[in-house]
């Protein structure tokens, strides 16, 4: 989009450091904002200054407190994530969200916990805010940019952690058929950080009610062995607690 930031590297992380320890928070979500201020009206931000906000606040699980032990029930969407042909999705625009705000609010108003997107292909694409990850016997598979995805930094952290693990690791697509057989599925992200998938429900064929719907359980139907290995370890990961993925933290105390 052509947005030249005035801000290094080392300013933005700064800052964001100084935001959580003034508001004094041991465990918070952090957003930082790049957006084009003030300067001319149009399409074209050619006399807008880059600006920065950093917010952070307290947050729970994004899915909900028992998400981790149950697991949560995501829809099956018809309508399909933007394709590479139409905009680069590789990066978070801002834009881009309000996709994910329609649809994710249509899955909770009919009783969903998440909503799932499949792309041009009709091939898995991602969640309204999360990758998606199966696993079959001891491998994890999750797809890349190329089937409408934002490769997101959870999605690389975990895929690291099971190869230290031992587990084995691939990056391609994933079909509808993919994602409702394997044996373990979850989603990956900033706020959702490891929430397994337990059922889905597909709501791809427009014409058919809400009430004949059919819903597939993710193997049997509860978090899997690996899913919930890979969830305890990347928030003990997060908070600290293993020295040999320090490199990954930025402390806020100095």
């Amino acid at each position: 989009i052509n947005m030249k930031v005035p801000f290094s590297h080392p300013e933005i992380m700064e800052a964001c450091r100084l935001v959580v320890e003034k508001n004094q928070l041991d465990s918070a979500y952090i957003r930082p904002n790049l957006f084009y201020g003030y300067g001319n009206l149009g399409l074209t931000p050619k006399a807008c200054p880059v600006e920065l906000t950093v917010g952070c606040w307290e947050w729970g699980r994004y899915l909900g407190e028992a998400s981790l032990q149950n697991g949560i029930h995501a829809l099956l969407l018809p309508q399909k994530r933007l394709h590479p042909s139409q905009i680069n999705a590789s990066v978070k625009i801002g834009g881009l969200y309000v996709q994910s705000n329609v649809f994710a609010t249509e899955a909770r108003k009919r009783g969903f916990d998440e909503a799932i997107f499949l792309n041009l292909e009709d091939r898995v694409s991602e969640g309204p805010g999360e990758n998606i990850i199966i696993i079959n016997g001891d491998t994890l598979r999750t797809n890349d940019r190329s089937e409408s995805v934002l490769e997101g930094i959870t999605r690389t952290s975990i895929l690291e952690i099971a190869q230290n693990l031992g587990y084995n690791t691939e990056i391609a697509p994933i079909t509808v058929s993919d994602l409702l057989g394997a044996d373990e599925a979850f989603f990956t992200g900033t706020a959702a950080e490891v929430t397994p998938i337990s059922r889905i429900t597909d709501s791809r064929d427009r014409d058919i009610p809400q009430s004949d719907w059919q819903t597939y359980a993710i193997g049997d139907g509860k978090p899997g062995a690996i899913t919930q290995k890979l969830a305890t370890l990347y928030g003990e990961i997060v908070r600290g607690q293993h020295q040999v993925y320090d490199h990954w933290l930025t402390y806020i105390h100095k």
